[in-house]
């Protein structure tokens, strides 16, 4: 007897039906895995390795439910105990900032040749990241970028990239600046402060607020501004004659974990064990001489690095002679643009050769401008 064949939609649903089953089982592997080496290392014999993966997990947007699946509350607040910041409530002092009289401006060739001179990039390797620091010898020279005028929707405005900031400036190059709102990564709404070209562009002071930006003699200004009122801050601004600034918090409070302060009047932050956790980083500060130092690193994998630590940005800024210095928003908002060029860029695939949405970024002008 002939067997009747099986109709070609039964067929097809079967096969349908086993690449479910494949990718189900793929999927469950995948998953038991990764939580068996996540319990590993926060179950196992190095304590080092489980405080720093929760501090790192903590600092991220997405990812800091991660930590409640392998510690209580209680277990969390103990191991950033740890692992953390103190908080710092010294206050920039201006007058230890001297910066020399700039020469005439220049033109031409002159200006390219020594444009080179006056803009350096160092690169730095580190045990757990790799970076790149820009030192910009004149301070005048770096200032703030934005989209502005704002959305009063976060989501319904686009930021833009780091590269599109530097360019609708015209400047040489820029970093990614302070903190906004970046569920989707719309990037086209800032948080706390922005302050550009001494316009204040937008003004919500949130708890734990830290404003980081220059007064119009070009000395670096690092000010708690979490516990002010709007009118307070706009009075702090106009009193301290601030030109530029935007903000980033300082917050260590269980499942949220941010820092800003490193360095204040040339004393280091205080801080347990390595501060934070490992994330990228981008970091500002300024030498006695007005120098301003422009700091980006990778992590969260990339070039199988894990990131920089608090601490590891303390000794880098104290290395290179930084008299006051503060972490900007990091993780895959980390990003340096120079000269046509990303020296650093996104973590994530997506935005590997780019950046992340932004709704500001510190850019530095051209020679001469």
């Amino acid at each position: 007897m002939r067997k009747e064949k099986k109709p070609k939609t039964h067929r097809a649903l079967k096969y349908i039906g086993r690449c479910f089953l494949v990718l189900l089982s793929f999927l469950l592997i995948t998953f038991v895995g990764a939580y068996t080496a996540l319990w590993l290392i926060c179950h196992g014999p190095s304590p080092a390795a489980r405080d720093l993966f929760v501090s790192t997990i903590l600092e991220t947007g997405q990812m800091k439910f991660l930590a409640s699946w392998y510690f209580s509350e209680e277990e969390i607040l103990a191991i950033t105990g740890r692992n953390g910041m103190t908080h710092n409530e010294d206050e920039v002092n201006p007058d230890m900032i001297v910066i020399p009289a700039q020469g005439p401006a220049i033109s031409g060739e002159e200006q390219q040749t020594q444009e080179q001179a006056d803009i350096e990039i160092v690169e730095i390797s580190g045990h757990s990241f790799f970076a790149k620091l820009m030192i910009i010898r004149d301070p005048a020279r770096v200032r703030l970028a934005t989209i502005y005028p704002w959305s009063d929707d976060s989501q319904s405005k686009s930021g833009s990239t780091l590269e599109q900031l530097v360019q609708q400036e015209d400047c040489i190059g820029g970093v990614n600046g302070g903190e906004y709102h970046s569920l989707g990564n719309w990037g086209g709404k800032p948080k706390g402060l922005v302050v550009c070209g001494g316009e204040i562009q937008y003004n919500v002071p949130q708890a734990g607020d830290v404003m980081i930006g220059f007064n119009e003699d070009d000395v670096l200004i690092i000010a708690d501004t979490g516990n002010l009122s709007a009118a307070q801050v706009e009075n702090f601004v106009t009193e301290n004659r601030i030109r530029d600034a935007v903000s980033f918090k300082d917050i260590e409070d269980g499942d949220d974990n941010h820092f800003t302060k490193l360095i204040i009047n040339g004393t280091a932050t205080e801080f347990s064990g390595s501060g934070s956790g490992a994330n990228p980083r981008t970091a500002i500060g300024q030498k006695a001489d007005g120098t301003v130092l422009l700091l980006v690193t990778d992590g969260r994998g990339a070039g199988g690095h894990l990131g920089a630590t608090a601490r590891d940005l303390i000794s880098i800024m104290q290395e290179y002679g930084a008299v006051n210095a503060a972490n900007l928003d990091g993780g895959s908002s980390s990003a340096m643009y120079y000269d046509g060029t990303y020296e650093m860029s996104s973590v994530t695939l997506y935005y590997a050769t780019s950046s992340w949405l932004l709704p500001t970024a510190f850019v530095v002008d051209k020679k001469g401008e």
